[in-house]
C-alpha cells in the first residue's frame, strides 16, 4: 500500500509545487521508489513541471486527466471508457519509476456534484445532506487512487492553495501532510489557517461512518521553509522562521531549507526537475538533502512499516 503525501498550503506561490516534483524525483531517482505525482490543482503546475505544454494539450483532448476520474465519480451511471491505468503517464520526466496522474484546469462542475448530493438526500429524507456531503468528500480521491494503491511506495499530491472539494479530499485521503512556506508574513498566516481548516475537517469527519473509529489520520509531517531574496535578508528570515518554531515542536520543521537558487525556476524550460536536468546545482543538492530527511522523518512517525492497515472501507461508504 502506497503512503499517501499531500503538499498544501492556503497561500499561492510558497514553492509547493516545485517541492511536490523534486521530491518526488529524488525518491525515485536516488531512493529506488515507486513514486505517483497527482495534480489536484486547476493551475496544473505540476503536470507543467513534468511534460511540455504540447503533450499535456494532447492528453486533455483524450481526456487523460484526473478530471476524466472525478466526472465519472460524480456521475458513475456514465459508460466508464477509461480507467486510472489508462490516464496516469509512465516514466515521466525520463525517470523510471516517477509517474503522473495529469491534472486539469477543469478539474469537475461544482453544480453537477451539488445536485447529485441532492439527488441522494431526496431519495432517503432519513439521510442528512451534510452527511452525504462529507462521505462523498472522505472516498473521492481515496477511491480514484484505490485500484493503484499497491502499484506505488508513495503518491505524492499537489494540492490547490484554496480550499475547494478537491483540496479537502486529497486531505482526507493523506496519511501525511508537507507544509511548504516561505518566511514571510503572509505565508506564515497560510500555515495557521491551514491548521485550522485541517482541525475542522477532521471535526467534520469523525463521526461520518461509526464503523471508523478515525476515518482521518492525515498528520503533520513537517513545514518546509523555501527561502527567496538575497542575503541582506537573512536576519528578517530568522525572525519569521522563529515565529513558526515557537507555534510547533523541533520535530515538526524539516532541518533543511531550500536556498534561493535560479537553477531551479531554469529547470521548467527543460520539463524536468531541478534534480533530473541540474543535480549538481546548489538548489538540487538541497532538495537531496530534504528527501533523506523526509525518510527519516517517516521512519520515526512509524510510515515506513511494510503493511498498514486500511483506514476505511470504500466498499462501506456510498
Amino acid at each position: 500500500m502506497a503512503l499517501i503525501i499531500s503538499t498544501v498550503n492556503m497561500k499561492g506561490g510558497v514553492g509547493k509545487t516545485t517541492l511536490t516534483v523534486n521530491l518526488a524525483a529524488c525518491l525515485a531517482r536516488h531512493h529506488k521508489k515507486r513514486v505517483l505525482v497527482v495534480d489536484l490543482d486547476s493551475q496544473i503546475s505540476a503536470t507543467l513541471s513534468l511534460m511540455p505544454p504540447q503533450d499535456f494539450a494532447r492528453i486533455r483532448k483524450g481526456r487523460r486527466t484526473i478530471s476524466h476520474l472525478i466526472e465519472m465519480a460524480i456521475k458513475p451511471t456514465l459508460k466508464q471508457s477509461l480507467d486510472i491505468n489508462d490516464i496516469i503517464c509512465p516514466y515521466i520526466a525520463n525517470v523510471q519509476g516517477l509517474d503522473l496522474l495529469p491534472g486539469d484546469i477543469e478539474l469537475y462542475d461544482e453544480y453537477l456534484v451539488s445536485e447529485m448530493l441532492h439527488q441522494k438526500a431526496h431519495k432517503d429524507p432519513s439521510l442528512d445532506f451534510q452527511a452525504i456531503w462529507n462521505n462523498f468528500e472522505l472516498v473521492l480521491i481515496r477511491k480514484i487512487l484505490a485500484p493503484i494503491m499497491d502499484k506505488y511506495d508513495f503518491i505524492i499530491m499537489d494540492c490547490a492553495p484554496g480550499y475547494n472539494l478537491v483540496t479537502r479530499s486529497g486531505l482526507a485521503a493523506s496519511d501525511f501532510y508537507i507544509l511548504p512556506a516561505r518566511p514571510e508574513p503572509l505565508s506564515v498566516v497560510g500555515i495557521q489557517l491551514l491548521q485550522r481548516r485541517i482541525r475542522a475537517l477532521r471535526d467534520s469527519h469523525q463521526d461520518t461512518d461509526p464503523r471508523n473509529i478515525d476515518p482521518i489520520k492525515l498528520d503533520l509531517l513537517g513545514i518546509v521553509f523555501i527561502l527567496s531574496g538575497g542575503s541582506l535578508l537573512n536576519r528578517y528570515y530568522n525572525q519569521v522562521m522563529k515565529r513558526v518554531s515557537d507555534d510547533f515542536t523541533s520535530t515538526q520543521i524539516f532541518k533543511y531549507k531550500i536556498p534561493m537558487d535560479v537553477n531551479v525556476a531554469k529547470a521548467l524550460d527543460t520539463f524536468q526537475p531541478v534534480v533530473v536536468s541540474m543535480p549538481n546545482t546548489a538548489g538540487a543538492k538541497a532538495f537531496m538533502k530534504l528527501t533523506e530527511e523526509f525518510l527519516a522523518k517517516l521512519k520515526e512517525a512509524g510510515g515506513l512499516a511494510e503493511q498498514r492497515p486500511s483506514r476505511i472501507n470504500l466498499a462501506d461508504i456510498e
